[in-house]
């Protein structure tokens, strides 16, 4: 691993250190060169280079936005061995705590930011394609939902086992969140187990969900994707997240899985609505969000999560 970071990195030394880590999907190692310590994710699969190229590009748009601290980027490498291996800025992360609040006003600042930015470019008088937005490479408003790479959120939505997570344009909210989102996870379910239960009651909500955001102007968002309590960490200098798997969304989607395994206090929910408070229908909307997850989930882990994803199916479809 030395020599790689040498040879690809052009680092003079490199070393090793006692800082690692890892989860379900990839493993960790930090090393110290000379041009100050790295932290290097690597995954053995042959596929693994498409997932951490999402998440390079997700760090990347995250990090232009000047809103929310994110490890620096630095690049994606093939792994000694084989698979592949993201090189980024090493950070001495430790639990969310002292700032949740400052998180919450920092994340809302990261959802607002296309918005800012479209407006600005709005009121540039006699310009086109020019202003913030290109400056900062983003997203300028209304230019649609999605993302222009794969990314991971969880395993199965890696390319290591399917063709990544979706997010192919669409001009439509409901539109990209039904067929990009919670389609593949049903495709999974019936290839998987064929739950009739589970295949009606999607016929069923699919008819409803155009009712849940009657009447609610949505500016795309540039989200985190997978912002649960394991993604996010501070550090003396405020709050940290990280292993996004973003794209353009609904602001609100950000928060359902952020809710359903806890790591957020009060405070940060009350800073965050601060700064975009709830609009009508949001609770519904949240438990659509949430479905998502429960049915990864159920696809990652098992049986244990299909009384979840089918009671909010029934309760939504009411």
């Amino acid at each position: 691993m030395e020599t790689v970071l040498k040879r690809e990195l052009g680092y003079s030394s490199v070393k090793a250190t006692g800082h690692s880590g890892g989860g379900c999907i990839s493993q960790g190692q930090s090393y110290d060169t000379d041009r100050g310590r790295v932290f290097v994710k690597v995954n053995s699969k042959a596929e693994a280079k498409r997932m951490f190229e999402g998440e390079m590009a997700s760090l990347t748009a995250i990090m232009k936005t000047d809103t929310v601290k994110v490890p620096k980027p630095i690049k994606v490498l093939d792994a000694p061995g084989g698979g592949s291996m993201l090189v980024m800025e090493h950070l001495d992360m430790r639990y969310l705590s002292s700032h949740a609040a400052k998180l919450g006003s920092q994340l809302a600042d990261l959802h607002l930011e296309n918005k800012k930015l479209g407006e600005g470019l709005l009121k540039e008088a006699g310009t086109v394609g020019k202003g913030p937005a290109l400056e900062k490479g983003l997203q300028p408003i209304g230019s649609g939902m999605g993302w222009a790479v794969s990314t991971c959120c969880n395993y199965l939505l890696c390319p290591i086992l399917s063709p990544g997570q979706v997010n192919d344009w669409q001009k439509d909210w409901v539109t990209f969140y039904a067929s990009q989102r919670i389609q593949p996870q049903m495709d999974m379910v019936e290839k998987r187990s064929g739950d009739r239960e589970a295949l009606e009651l999607w016929s069923a909500l699919q008819l409803k969900i155009p009712d849940l955001f009657r009447d609610l102007e949505i500016v795309p968002s540039l989200l985190h994707g997978d912002l649960w309590g394991g993604n996010v960490a501070e550090d003396s200098s405020g709050p940290i997240i990280f292993d996004p798997a973003s794209f353009y969304g609904h602001s609100e989607y950000e928060l359902a899985i952020a809710g359903m395994f806890g790591g957020f206090s009060s405070s940060f929910y009350s800073a965050y609505h601060s700064k975009i408070p709830k609009a009508p229908g949001f609770d519904k909307r949240l438990q659509l969000y949430q479905l998502f997850h429960y049915l990864n989930h159920w696809n990652h882990f098992g049986s244990g999560y299909r009384g979840s994803s089918l009671n909010i199916m029934r309760n939504l479809s009411k």
